[in-house]
This record gives structure tokens, sequence and C-alpha cells, in this order.
């Protein structure tokens, strides 16, 4: 059964008001183009999880989207801060947004937990840390077997896992290559997943190459087809990271004005995700476009 949808309506049918998201994917496949469909359809009080939250999640919360962010490290990569972020945490800010941090393997472990159906994941990630002390969701326990003490974390089941991929069939069984974050995680965590791919193939190309395949259909809810759905982000294989993107990011979001003309001309002002990357204008997909490097392949036979 077909679910392929464009990406307003698989928006629109998953993610609301209140919703609890994840957009995974760590240094590539990260999707930029359903972070602009929350914001063009102007959802509220979302509670954001993410390793790494970076440009994308700043983006949603500079244009209101976000209620509380739960987060292991936040930052533009390589550049510096993420300033919507810290006007709307820090101090007296107003629409003050909640934060709740873990470290690394503290909040991948919530999706362990959330994946494998159980209550919390036990850790030894927390020795001389001040997380704890500021975020109770973290508990101490002491291990039945050995009676060392060890750090727990509750599960994690978000609404909505949007997970990008370099390719998928119609019904969501989903390929990747490269860098991978925590999508497979994330999605068997969600209660909802979106699929987003840079193309759509037939199942048989699915089935010959079995173990590219991370997320399998039967947990998809939707699947889209969006071409240049991470820019500035990359797509191994597909094309490269706007570098330069990022750096000019830092003076485009330091201040409030310069942050909402952005959104207001390259997301509220794009019906869709072709219209933004019309106007990032040909020259640059050229520059970024992948150059192929085909990776050999084996023999399933037997």
């Amino acid at each position: 059964m077909s679910k392929l949808r464009s990406m307003k309506e698989a928006i629109a049918d998953a993610v609301h008001d209140g919703s609890s998201i994840v957009i995974d994917g760590f240094t590539h496949l990260i999707c930029f183009a359903a972070a602009h469909e929350i914001i063009r359809q102007n959802r509220r009080n979302l509670t954001a999880i993410r390793l790494t939250p970076d440009l994308v999640y700043d983006q949603l919360i500079e244009a209101g989207c976000v209620g509380k962010l739960v987060f292991s490290w936040a930052g533009n990569p390589g550049v510096g801060s993420l300033h919507a972020l810290r006007r709307k945490s820090e101090g007296s800010a107003k629409d003050r947004i909640e934060l709740e941090e873990y470290s690394h393997f503290g909040l991948l472990s919530r999706f362990l937990a959330g994946s494998a159906g159980l209550p919390f994941w036990p850790l030894k990630n927390f020795g001389g840390s001040d997380i704890p002390r500021v975020n109770p969701a973290i508990k101490f326990i002491r291990c039945p077997y050995s009676g060392e003490e060890v750090a727990t974390v509750p599960a994690i089941r978000p609404d909505v896992a949007i997970i990008h991929c370099q390719r998928a069939d119609k019904e969501g069984n989903a390929q990747v290559w490269g860098l991978l974050g925590a999508q497979k995680e994330t999605a068997f965590a969600s209660k909802k997943v979106i699929v987003v791919a840079e193309q759509i193939v037939d199942t048989e190309v699915i089935r010959r190459d079995p173990n590219r395949t991370l997320i399998p259909g039967i947990i998809v809810q939707h699947v889209v087809h969006e071409p240049w759905g991470c820019h500035p982000s990359y797509v191994q294989g597909f094309y490269d990271r706007d570098n330069d993107f990022y750096v000019k990011w830092e003076d485009i979001s330091r201040k409030p004005e310069t942050y909402r003309a952005y959104l207001e001309e390259f997301v509220l002002g794009c019906r869709d995700r072709g219209e933004y990357m019309a106007k990032m204008g040909t020259e640059l997909m050229d520059k970024l476009r992948a150059k192929a490097r085909v990776c050999e392949g084996v023999d399933y036979g037997y």
C-alpha cells in the first residue's frame, strides 16, 4: 500500500499543537524541510527532542513552535551559539521555554528504552556530573546483581519521529548509508513515523540491498519524496553540507529582526521545498551536488 504524501499532508496529519517530535539525523540527514513545514503550519507548544538541536530546532524555537526542549548538546556546529535558544531560555526571557538536559548517551538511552518497550534504561554515564542535580528525571538504583549504584533514565515515546533517508519505497522501507545518528532508535520508540526520502524506488530495489534498510515500512505512517530536504545539512551521495550557510547563520540569527526576516523570506515566504531551493539558486545546487563514488556491491546469492 502506498503511503506517499506531500510534506504538507504528512505534517498536518501527524504533528499537532502539543505534540512531542524528533527530527533526527547526525551531521547529515537533518530534515530542515519538515521543520519549515511545521513552522508554516503554525504548530505551537511542541516538545522538541533531539540529541544535537542545531539550526533546525533553533528555527522552530524562533518561530514560536517550541514549549520545551529535551536535548543533550546545542549549538551551531563549528561556529557558535543558537541565538533563538539563548534568547528564549536564559534569565528573564519572555515566553521562556522549558529545558530538560541529558548527556548524549543519557538521552540515547531514553530512546533505547522506548524502542525496546522498557520503562527505563540503566547506565554509568552520570558519575561526577551535575546534570542529575538539575534534572529530576535521572534517578539512581542499586543493581540487584552487583550491588553497584547506577543511574537510570525513563523511556521516551515521542508522538512523531521524522527520519530523512537516501531512498525509500512507497511502503516506507527506508535505506540509509553514511554516518548514522539515532534514526532506528527514535523511529522504533515513536508512536508515528514520517520517512522523508531523496529518492522513491521500487520495493525490488530495496530488497536487492537489504542491509541498508534501517527503518522497516511496518512502523511508518507517511512517506514524503523531498529532494534537497536537508539543506543546509547534507545527504551522503546526494549533496554536501553548505558550510557557508552555517557561518553566515551566526550573523543572521544573532538579532531577532534579521532572524525574523530570514524566516519570512525563506520559510513562511515559500509554499514548499521546491520554492525554497529555487531561492537558493542552481549555482549553489551545482556546487553542493555530490560527485559519484559508488560503493562495491556484494553477492547475496545462495
